[in-house]
């Protein structure tokens, strides 16, 4: 299990991020970070690298590689979505969604959190398995999280617009990744991630429902069900616009196969 620094320094958001917030936001977020797609060998090994920095060196949860790059066996069946920094050209973040291709095709939850499955009340094996993915690997680098972004270095440098926009980066990715969920044809994903975690993004319109018991996985960790159709039924206006911005900059960085 990591130490309890690296796991405060996972992004928690704030309750100050309104719907009325995420309507002005979505206006400029896409002209501070550009959503994409990584389908190109280069964009894909950039979120490797990102993956590493955060997962790997930063808070230990996977062995570092030599080549500093972060991979697993899901890689191959995931769709990768990144946040580009227009400015600097640097990742500000990246996520990924597995899909089951085939029926014995499993996800990351499934094999490693077998424990957390077993307690509970909805699991990806109630439904086919053309229907189900999982999110994960979330990553946002230090100098992107919200407590950091008054001393790094490319916030001496920042404008208004990207200041506003820099609190948003983690609820864009699990945007992305709703967006990547829609684009794949998917109706259920699941994820583990902390409650707090959970309950935060539920003050940004991502309604995650804990369907498992809490277990010890790189700390206080839960399986959370989201159903695409409901969620976008109760997505308020503005946090709906949001997504819709950058579902549609996903889906011109590249058609999904």
């Amino acid at each position: 299990m990591p130490p309890l620094a690296a796991l405060r320094r996972v992004p928690v958001l704030g309750p100050w991020l309104t719907d009325r917030e995420a309507g002005h936001i979505a206006g400029h977020f896409t002209r501070v970070f550009e959503p994409r797609l990584a389908r190109e060998p280069a964009e894909r090994d950039a979120v490797h690298a990102l993956r590493h920095e955060v997962y790997c060196e930063e808070w230990g949860f996977e062995p570092r590689q030599h080549d500093q790059r972060e991979r697993d066996g899901f890689d191959g069946r995931a769709l990768h979505a990144f946040l580009r920094h227009r400015d600097s050209g640097v990742l500000a973040g990246t996520v990924r969604v597995v899909i089951c291709a085939e029926p014995g095709d499993r996800l990351p939850m499934e094999v490693h959190a077998a424990d957390a499955l077993a307690g509970a009340r909805l699991a990806p094996s109630a439904f086919p398995r053309e229907s189900v993915c999982e999110i994960s690997r979330l990553a946002v680098p230090p100098h992107f999280r919200r407590k950091a972004h008054a001393v790094d270095a490319l916030a001496h440098r920042s404008t208004r617009m990207e200041r506003q926009c820099r609190p948003w980066v983690t609820v864009a990715l699990y945007f992305c990744a709703a967006a990547l969920v829609r684009q794949a044809g998917r109706h259920h994903a699941f994820v583990m991630v902390e409650p707090r975690l959970a309950r935060a993004m539920a003050t940004a319109g991502i309604r995650f429902r804990q369907v498992g018991p809490c277990v010890a996985f790189r700390g206080e960790r839960a399986v959370h069900y989201l159903n695409r159709t409901q969620w976008l039924e109760s997505l308020p206006r503005g946090f709906r616009r949001l997504l819709d911005t950058l579902d549609g900059s996903l889906d011109r960085s590249g058609t999904i196969a």
